[in-house]
């Protein structure tokens, strides 16, 4: 694992800091050299001895660590939120790959905290984020005034989006530049990937309804348009997940009664398509593009953790995208869950993908603020600006904790790859010495699953590893989708955490198979 180095000024640029640091010793009256110290030092991202701490703490894991909280805080949450609390795991702090809980145990975060911590916790790059803090950089600003550290980050997305090298600015500005179709180089920064999913529906449904009457009559207002999205076993659309709004929910089967009269009406209508089902794929695609139908968009992501951790085939993929492009159907891809666990930072680019729009956000932050985003081309630049808005999508140090995760995560590509490979081998080896428990491994990398062929019986494994202080969870509740457990170690996972989380699925499922044989 390579530890970057660096300072604000080296991250920024001198000549942003050089005005910061101004900033401080007029409005602060910082120290000119305490401010100078503050923007020059260079901060080791992630030390030895701090990795050699984390391999360490290993063998205390679910063993009392500090003294237990003793009386838990109830909050004022829902019931559902209320049924589905545990307080005992809620940590009191946390040092990468693990949790401290108020119940005093150490507990390793091998679901990286549901998916947002990709370098863990207090990663020592994120001092960064102090230093500006201390220079008085704020994180406030709006979205007419954009701060430069947001629009640095905005041309990096851009640059690593299209593969290009640092150094490359020529290619990066002709990028920007082009009004070419699936030539990625718009941002629009958001709060949540709901939003920034939302974004790109409302994008797509630009081209059937006008967003207001200063807008030209839309290029497909004659026609009804249909949604495609990844459908569960069972015929429906539970196996996709894009956000909590209210047009993401209705694309999974949410809000049925509203669903069915807007259907009635011809407003929209929502097309599950079968898992990695070409033929499924192409036929419905004939039926719908066409009046009075027109297929507004495919939305997908490429491992689908809200429905096991099933993986779409590259082929699938390409063949589904070619048909699409070729009917001026454009495509949303959404990586939330993916993003930042792959060496290229967005899986579409290992699938040699080319969507109109990619949804990011979770792993992009680290879990220190939250920042999401969609990227898009100019030909789905279709909005004006309070058609996707949010107050506080420009935060500047959001995106400075953008910046950090993506400069280490760019220079670990090979190490990111070689563990993500690690893990998806054993665990397909683990999997494999229990051929009546678990029907198969699903996933890639990092973001590998474990099927089973019994909900009661991943809901034990999960159990096991969950008393353990191993954060895995079980998906029991899908339609027709075989009982998973769903695991992501952080990128920063090293070989030593892997094996220890992988001796302790193989010591559950040990137990379950002589329990249930004996």
């Amino acid at each position: 694992m390579n530890s970057v180095k660096m300072s604000l000024s080296q991250l920024l640029g001198n000549q942003y800091m050089t005005a910061v640091i101004s900033a401080a010793t007029s409005l602060l009256e910082l120290d000119n050299e305490e401010a100078e110290r503050l923007a020059a030092d260079e901060i080791e991202f992630l030390p030895e001895a701090y990795v050699s701490k984390m391999n360490g703490l290993l063998e205390n894991v679910g063993k009392p660590f500090v003294p237990e909280m003793k009386k838990a805080l109830a909050g004022a949450p829902t019931d559902a939120f209320k049924n589905a609390s545990n307080t005992k795991a809620s940590p009191i702090g946390g040092f990468g790959f693990f949790r401290l809980g108020e119940d005093g145990r150490l507990y390793l975060a091998a679901k990286s905290e549901h998916y947002h911590t990709p370098l863990g916790h207090n990663f020592p790059g994120y001092t960064l984020i102090d230093r500006a803090r201390a220079l008085g950089i704020t994180n406030a600003s709006h979205n007419n005034t954009r701060g430069y550290i947001t629009r640095l980050l905005e041309r990096e997305l851009i640059r690593l989006i299209n593969g290009l090298s640092l150094a490359d600015t020529d290619s990066l500005d002709s990028i920007l530049a082009s009004r070419e179709a699936q030539v990625l180089n718009r941002v629009i920064n958001l709060e949540t990937g709901s939003l920034a999913c939302e974004a790109g529906i409302k994008m797509m449904l630009a081209r059937f309804y006008q967003l207001d009457g200063t807008f030209p009559q839309s290029k497909y207002a004659d026609r009804t348009p249909v949604f495609f999205v990844m459908g569960d076993h069972d015929g429906g659309a539970k196996a996709n997940y894009h956000g909590t709004t209210i047009f993401a929910q209705l694309m999974r089967d949410m809000w049925p009664g509203i669903y069915e009269k807007m259907e009635a009406a011809g407003i929209l209508k929502v097309c599950p398509v079968k898992i990695n089902d070409w033929e499924d794929f192409r036929e419905k695609f004939e039926h719908y593009n066409k009046p009075p139908f027109k297929v507004a968009g495919f939305m997908h992501e490429i491992i689908l953790m809200n429905y096991g951790g099933i993986k779409l085939d590259r082929d699938y993929l390409h063949k589904a995208y070619a048909l699409c492009h070729n009917n001026d159907v454009p495509i949303m891809c959404d990586e939330i869950q993916s993003c930042m666990w792959y060496p290229t930072i967005y899986l579409f680019r290992e699938y040699g993908l080319n969507p109109d729009f990619v949804v990011i956000g979770k792993g992009f932050p680290g879990g220190q603020y939250p920042a999401s985003r969609i990227i898009t081309t100019a030909e789905m630049d279709n909005l004006n600006q309070f058609g996707a808005l949010v107050t506080n999508g420009q935060e500047e140090l959001a995106a400075l904790a953008y910046l950090i995760t993506m400069k280490f995560t760019e220079e670990n590509e090979s190490f990111i790859r070689a563990m993500g490979e690690y893990y998806e081998d054993n665990l397909r080896e683990l999997a494999s010495r229990y051929p009546a428990l678990i029907e198969r491994t699903e996933g890639m990398g990092h973001l590998t699953t474990l099927f089973f062929y019994e909900a009661q019986t991943v809901s034990r494994f999960t159990g096991m590893l969950n008393d353990a202080c191993i954060d895995v969870s079980a998906q029991t509740y899908k339609a027709s989708c075989p009982p998973a457990a769903l695991t992501k170690p952080p990128i920063i996972a090293t070989k030593e955490m892997i094996d220890y989380v992988l001796k302790i699925m193989g010591e559950a499922l040990q137990t379950i198979e002589a329990q249930e044989s004996g």
